[in-house]
C-alpha cells in the first residue's frame, strides 16, 4: 500500500479495475478539484506508479495534489475502510441502486468512500460480493446509451455527494 497520507481522509475515492490511464487521470484531477482526501486504486487499475507520463496529459498535476495508495484486492480495502468507520458507497448500476441525488450522505461530513469500476463491466461480481458496501447509487440515463464515462460519472456524483454532506 503506497500513501503519502498520514491521516485518514473524509472522502476517498476508489478507483477499481479501470483499464485507461487517460480516465484514471481525468479522476485524480476530478477528485482534486472536488476536494477528495484519498484516491485508492485497486485490482489492475493503471496510476502514478505504472504510467507517469500518460497519466500527466490528462491529470495535468492533479496527481501531486491528492493523497493516492494501491491494494491489489478490493475486499482487504474495503475492510479496512469499514474498519475505520468510513461509510462506502458504489456509483453502480444494479437493480439496488437508487437516483445518485437521492441518496443521503453520512452525517455532519463523517467519512465516505466512493467506488467507481471498469469502464466496460462496472465494478465486477467480486468487488459487488463483498457486504461491505453501505449504498449503491446511479445516475440515470436519459438518452440510448446505458452509462456516461467513469471518470464523467464520477464527477457527477462527487459534487453532488459532496454539496449535500458538507
Amino acid at each position: 500500500m503506497k500513501s503519502n497520507r498520514h491521516t485518514p481522509p473524509k472522502l476517498s475515492v476508489i478507483v477499481h479495475d479501470v483499464r485507461s490511464i487517460l480516465n484514471v487521470g481525468a479522476i485524480f484531477r476530478t477528485a482534486d478539484a472536488a476536494g477528495v482526501g484519498m484516491i485508492w486504486l485497486t485490482g489492475y487499475t493503471p496510476g502514478p506508479d505504472t504510467h507517469p507520463d500518460k497519466l500527466a496529459k490528462t491529470a495535468l498535476g492533479a496527481q501531486s495534489c491528492v493523497s493516492w495508495g494501491r491494494v491489489r484486492r478490493v475486499g482487504d480495502l474495503l475492510r479496512k475502510l469499514k474498519r475505520n468507520g468510513m461509510t462506502i458507497i458504489a456509483l453502480e448500476q444494479t437493480k439496488k441502486s437508487i437516483d445518485y441525488r437521492a441518496f443521503n450522505p453520512p452525517p455532519a461530513g463523517g467519512p465516505m468512500a466512493l467506488i467507481v469500476g471498469n469502464e466496460v463491466k462496472g465494478i465486477g461480481i467480486k468487488a459487488m460480493s463483498h457486504n461491505l458496501i453501505d449504498a449503491w447509487i446511479e445516475i440515470p440515463m436519459r438518452g440510448e446509451k446505458e452509462s456516461l464515462n467513469v471518470a464523467v460519472a464520477l464527477g457527477i456524483a462527487l459534487y453532488e455527494l459532496t454539496r449535500r454532506w458538507n
